[in-house]
């Protein structure tokens, strides 16, 4: 969003419009503070029928105040009445400092997301056991004793990561353009491990274009280059991945 929105103002509804060109429905738009929260509720009001959001504060973007950022996340997208909470989560890629603070506002995002009866998109870098900890330990405070349904956005790791996450929750996994990189390394034997029945297509944008656009600034009408490669991981038409991830994707965000 933010690289959109501050290099071309009109760039994030002209790339809306091209993604419906190409067949996709509709585009959930996920805040990471209160910069892109106002950014989203912006674009959203400029092409309500193709787009929903998501309301988070993203770990890398936590500090010592995050319940006050959340709270102003919480007022602008509020109204424009949210599909999902995210992208919420742990990144000790960047920085492991404020992991406390990730850690807190992780686990209270997802008892966010149960009290609102909301889907929670999950932003996990180099934290799979953090993570795991801390949706166990949601798990145990939500009033119902169950989840809310969660998704792994851009999910990029091994087979044996599935399992890890797989011994305490039944995730959804969001797959995108780095599927298609030549060093993608196991994501398609995780592709394999997931099932079709649990992925999710995703774009990241402005990050991490599919092949053969990689390089270019990312957008949700290069989604059928990642639609082409996950059918051919599964041995699956492009036309049956397409529909069953589109059903997916409705199902998970209630939509």
């Amino acid at each position: 969003m933010d690289s959109f929105s501050k290099e071309d103002p009109c760039g994030c509804a002209l790339a809306v419009d091209r993604a419906v060109d190409a067949g996709v429905e509709l585009m959930v738009l996920p805040s990471v503070d209160r910069e892109s929260a106002a950014e989203v509720a912006a674009l959203h009001d400029a092409r309500k029928s193709r787009t929903a959001t998501a309301m988070g504060l993203h770990p890398t973007e936590v500090g010592e105040d995050w319940r006050e950022e959340l709270a102003d996340i919480i007022s602008i997208l509020s109204p424009t009445s949210p599909v999902a909470v995210g992208e919420v989560g742990i990144d000790l890629y960047w920085d492991d400092s404020n992991l406390r603070f990730q850690k807190e506002a992780f686990i209270a995002q997802i008892l966010l997301a149960e009290q609102m009866n909301l889907p929670v998109i999950i932003h996990c870098r180099d934290g799979i056991e953090v993570c795991c900890e801390c949706i166990e330990e949601a798990k145990s405070k939500c009033n119902s004793g169950k989840l809310p349904p969660l998704v792994f956005h851009s999910f990029t790791g091994s087979p044996d990561d599935v399992r890890r996450i797989r011994r305490i929750c039944d995730p959804y996994f969001g797959i995108n353009g780095v599927v298609t990189f030549k060093n993608s390394g196991s994501l398609p034997d995780a592709v394999r491990e997931i099932g079709i029945s649990r992925i999710l297509l995703e774009t990241d944008s402005p990050y991490l274009a599919p092949v053969p656009e990689r390089g270019r600034r990312n957008e949700s009408s290069f989604l059928t280059y990642v639609n082409s490669k996950v059918a051919d991981i599964l041995g699956l038409t492009p036309e049956e991945t397409d529909q069953v991830t589109t059903g997916n994707a409705k199902t998970f965000f209630r939509i």
